[in-house]
């Protein structure tokens, strides 16, 4: 029996344009048809819950109590998508203005026991945004029940209950309240988050209550210092990083953590580990066609998403038996097509050329 959603998730890894069910349809020569695949999309699980027993035997492989819990949300843009309770207006901060899209937010789990580290997610949620009216304004809005720091807060629990061997949870200064803190230091683990540069701090006596922006405290660059942040009662190690732009600018991040034994080779090594989820987004957005579905229900769009999610964990999986990472087995993919396309090609015109002969012979 043909299993479709194994299907749909190998099948996102070939597309070269829209995902649909028709056009998988085709591909295997009517042998699923297109009813079969919306009805699949319709009716599997798309949680969370799902995405682990699918993720665990590859973690269970690679993980290691030197793991990173990385965190972090990605807007997929869906201009032209009609609006419902997931496609809807979220603030992006890379463009600093309001977009209309699907915002998922991520645990990403990083490790390393061998030659090549694992990165892959272990939990997800879709922010889904439910109208009410306004009675200030007397305008329809959009707002989520819970917080991403409240699912932020979940999924780590999610994690430990799951058993994920991890040392670290690491993510910017979004998720950097003191209360994700306390909860992480609370759970016998450690960060190491980003912080706003007005975020308040004292070095010293912490009841002398004298707050400063940490921007104006005395802090030598790339020197772990111990500080108290205003709304977090435990000692933060807190370190100034210079850095150069790519347009000559200098650049300037402050990072704390509650491991107050880190050194600043330990801060950069641990905390550069962070930008593998931007490399997954990146990845599931160009190699597992993650905005180009046309569904159109809430349902089958969370199905779609989920589908992309495990078509990235195969080529996760891949990536360790074939030394190659996602864009390169793409590539390779693609390259065969073309050779497959190419082929077809010549035998058509070939085909072309005898007719055109035969017909000047008449």
């Amino acid at each position: 029996m043909i299993n479709i959603f194994d299907l749909y998730t190998d099948y996102l890894q070939v597309s070269l344009g829209q995902a649909t069910a028709t056009g998988l349809s085709k591909i295997v020569d009517n042998a699923v048809s297109h009813d079969q695949i919306t009805r699949m999309l319709t009716n599997n699980d798309s949680d969370s819950k799902a995405l682990w027993l699918n993720v665990k035997s590859l973690v269970r492989q690679h993980e290691s109590t030197e793991g990173c819990l990385i965190f972090d949300d990605s807007i997929l843009h869906k201009p032209h998508t009609d609006e419902n309770d997931i496609v809807c207006w979220h603030y992006d901060h890379t463009t600093g203005r309001s977009v209309k899209g699907i915002n998922l937010l991520t645990t990403f789990y990083y490790t390393q026991t061998g030659e090549q580290p694992l990165k892959v997610p272990i939990a997800f949620d879709i922010i889904a945004k439910y109208g009410y009216c306004d009675l200030k304004s007397k305008k329809e809005q959009r707002k989520s029940l819970i917080t991403k720091n409240e699912q932020m807060r979940a999924q780590i629990t999610t994690a430990i209950k799951n058993a994920v061997k991890f040392s670290y949870i690491l993510a910017d200064s979004w998720y950097s309240s003191g209360e994700n803190m306390k909860f992480i230091h609370d759970k016998k683990k450690y960060f190491i988050f980003d912080l706003k540069s007005n975020r308040l701090a004292i070095i010293g006596d912490r009841n002398k209550a004298n707050w400063q922006n940490i921007n104006q405290l005395d802090l030598q660059a790339f020197t772990p210092t111990k500080v108290w942040l205003k709304d977090v009662e435990i000692p933060i190690l807190l370190i100034k990083q210079v850095f150069t732009n790519k347009d000559g600018s200098t650049g300037v991040r402050y990072l704390a953590t509650n491991n107050l034994s880190l050194s600043s080779d330990d801060f950069t090594n641990t905390y550069k580990k962070r930008w593998s989820v931007e490399e997954y987004h990146k990845s599931f957005k160009q190699n597992t066609c993650m905005t180009k579905s046309p569904t159109r229900t809430v349902k089958t769009q969370c199905a779609h998403i989920f589908a992309s999610i495990v078509s990235y964990i195969k080529l996760e999986r891949y990536k360790f038996s074939t030394k190659l990472n996602h864009f390169a087995l793409k590539s390779k993919l693609f390259l065969n097509a073309a050779k497959a396309a190419f082929k077809e090609l010549e035998e058509i015109k070939l085909q072309h050329a005898k007719f055109e002969s035969s017909a000047y012979a008449a």
